[in-house]
């Protein structure tokens, strides 16, 4: 593998089932460490796209439960260096015992929430009631899953990015973030409808992922009402949506998806 001398491309060795060898040029995403500091303290090191790090730190911050939706958003500093990103912000003063409660010295691979905690109690703490409703009918995340092709221009060139979207309540979607990262692309969404004072407004967030317990745990302190998912969850992901009232579509395809969840119920015969 080679990289080309002044752009992302490499070149590669295609070889066929039948023996052919042909020369296949592609542009890879990029992963760059993310090192995330709060008030001075060096909190973790994601690995990440480096595309919206401001928003990257605003949701990871609203899912590391270290500020909360009331609070308005904080302004991030961003500065490239010579071995990645690092990314500094300052939390109020009143989130200063929940920082200290919460950090960790470990470099995590992604923003999962839960690398580097070893108190498993923190792992699985409770979660809120989400409060906020979806609107949306099973038409609307077909027309979603749709849509979604052409809001990935990263994952066109590199078949190497996953997406995390929100749609309206009709399926429109409304803004779409990638990151080689699941819970990043999630977290940079989550940050960018915060930092635009933006709610669900009856819509729901569309992951080209797996429904992970983590980004399950994402969605419901995001308040969204609805969390549609390319493949299929894990029982502890179902078990923490039904127990928080997220609603789940998941398996999402062209032609089917599997609902789960109370807030499902009008989801086959509703149309937005």
């Amino acid at each position: 593998m080679s990289a080309g001398p002044e752009d992302r491309s490499f070149t590669f060795r295609q070889v066929t089932p039948e023996g052919r060898v042909a020369p296949v040029t592609r542009e890879l995403a990029e992963e760059v460490p993310i090192a995330i500091e709060f008030n001075g303290i060096g909190y973790a090191v994601l690995m990440a796209t480096p595309a919206d790090v401001e928003e990257l730190v605003l949701g990871f911050a609203l899912a590391e439960r270290l500020i909360g939706r009331e609070d308005a958003p904080f302004e991030v500093d961003v500065h490239a260096t010579a071995q990645g990103i690092v990314a500094r912000a300052t939390l109020p003063q009143e989130r200063t015992e929940a920082l200290l409660s919460r950090v960790r010295h470990r470099a995590s691979e992604s923003s999962c929430g839960i690398c580097g905690v070893e108190n498993l109690e923190q792992a699985i703490r409770p979660l809120p009631p989400v409060t906020a409703s979806t609107l949306t009918g099973s038409q609307a995340v077909f027309r979603a899953l749709e849509e979604l092709k052409g809001r990935q221009p990263l994952n066109a060139r590199t078949g190497a990015a996953h997406a995390a979207a929100l749609a309206a309540a009709d399926g429109a979607i409304r803004l779409a973030r990638e990151d080689v990262g699941r819970h990043n692309a999630f977290d940079k969404l989550i940050g960018a409808m915060w930092r635009r004072g933006w709610a669900w407004d009856g819509g729901f967030a569309l992951l080209s992922s797996r429904c992970s317990y983590e980004l399950v745990e994402k969605a419901v302190l995001a308040d969204c009402p609805l969390l549609a998912t390319i493949s299929a969850p894990t029982r502890l992901a179902a078990e923490r949506a039904a127990g928080a009232g997220l609603a789940l579509a998941v398996l999402a395809r062209p032609d089917s998806i599997l609902l789960y969840g109370e807030g499902t119920s009008g989801l086959d015969q509703r149309e937005a």
